[in-house]
């Protein structure tokens, strides 16, 4: 028997009933384009998120484009990103025609490193975007302490960190505003595409309220070039379903990422490291070897599914050739990818077939 490294068909399963009935609702609404379930759905979100607002988007990509826009980064400006990160993070920079200016990872955390941030910024620095990597906040009490003394914007991307908490409070609203994917592998997953941000500030939400509906809060008025990004009533509804389960199936997760930690002592990879005060959501439970790719090959033969995430640094994309970064001139990024291996971990992840991962992992290195 095979062990996939996530099974949303599963999680379907597991709350069948419950999202039959909330897709039902939306289609005998006959309201399909923003409206009561979106509002609904950023209401929960943001009290969730212990957060004042939050406004649905159509992707994780749009979320971190019209925040940048929202605080009138562009042309001209310089943004300080990780280089350990999934590429979406970059495109939505180079999108708004900002400057990427990328910054190394902590090693041990494989977040953007607070002590390298400094260093890069310049006078056009305009905004900090640190990403909560694998579901592990960043460190952001170093990283806000560098933006108020820079004057710097903190647009936080919490693609992956649906739940988790820096210092006892949620990823939410601790920068200017916090980009986040519903797409269906994440924490919290609709049954597509879709995205939102959460913020303290009325004027950054109401702003994205208008750039996601092509720059109108009018109909037929527009004030600014927006575009259209909204998040879909059925999702949304989804997403409504799911919510009230987010906890239960992170503290799922987190009883995995124990066995793993325990299980996997001392058998020649590099585990997770969690600093004290951060309590991760474990979208990934990534390990690093020396020998990836064998042991990835080991564990598929044994019936392992696993993945990398991510197997190529943005800077070394052929999208950002232009930049003219050579391979070696960001060694950390390179070293992850090169090393980086992401174990099954999902709520609906049996026990046995946890143990089962253990078992073929120390048999495979």
């Amino acid at each position: 028997m095979s062990i996939p490294f996530l099974d949303l068909g599963a999680a379907y399963r597991e709350l069948e009933t419950e999202i039959d009935a909330a897709v039902a609702r939306v289609l005998e609404s006959g309201w399909y384009i923003l409206g009561p379930e979106i509002e609904a759905f950023e209401s929960e979100w943001a009290a969730y998120c212990e957060t004042k607002h939050a406004v649905g988007l159509a992707n994780g990509l749009d979320a971190l484009t019209l925040a940048l826009r929202a605080l009138d980064i562009g042309s001209g400006d310089e943004v300080i990103v990780p280089s350990n990160t999934y590429i979406a993070t970059w495109l939505a920079v180079t999108e708004v025609g900002a400057t990427l200016v990328p910054v190394e990872p902590d090693p041990t955390t494989y977040n953007i490193d607070p002590a390298r941030i400094e260093g890069a910024i310049t006078p056009r620095t305009r905004a900090l975007l640190p990403v909560h990597l694998y579901g592990q906040p960043a460190d952001m009490d170093p990283i806000l302490d560098i933006a108020r003394r820079h004057d710097l914007r903190v647009i936080e991307d919490g693609a992956q960190a649906h739940g988790a908490r820096y210092k006892r409070r949620r990823i939410g609203a601790h920068g200017d505003v916090v980009c986040w994917s519903f797409y269906p592998g994440k924490n919290l997953g609709a049954l597509g595409d879709g995205g939102a941000v959460t913020t303290n500030s009325a004027d950054i939400a109401d702003r994205i309220r208008v750039l996601r509906n092509y720059g109108s809060r009018v109909k037929y008025v527009n004030e600014v070039q927006g575009r259209n990004s909204r998040l879909d009533p059925i999702q949304a509804a989804v997403l409504r379903a799911k919510l009230p389960h987010l906890d239960a199936w992170t503290d799922r997760r987190r009883l995995i990422a124990a066995a793993y930690t325990e299980g996997l002592q001392d058998c020649g990879l590099t585990l997770p490291q969690v600093p004290d005060g951060i309590n991760p959501a474990w979208h990934l439970y990534v390990v690093r070897s020396p020998d990836r790719n064998g042991l990835e090959k080991r564990l598929r033969e044994a019936g392992v599914a696993t993945l990398i995430h991510y197997p190529i640094p943005p800077h070394m994309q052929k999208a950002y050739a232009g930049l003219g970064l050579a391979p070696k001139a960001l060694p950390l990024a390179r070293q992850m990818a090169d090393e980086v291996l992401s174990l099954p971990i999902g709520p609906q992840l049996p026990p046995v077939n946890a143990a089962r991962v253990i078992e073929s992992v120390r048999a495979a290195v």
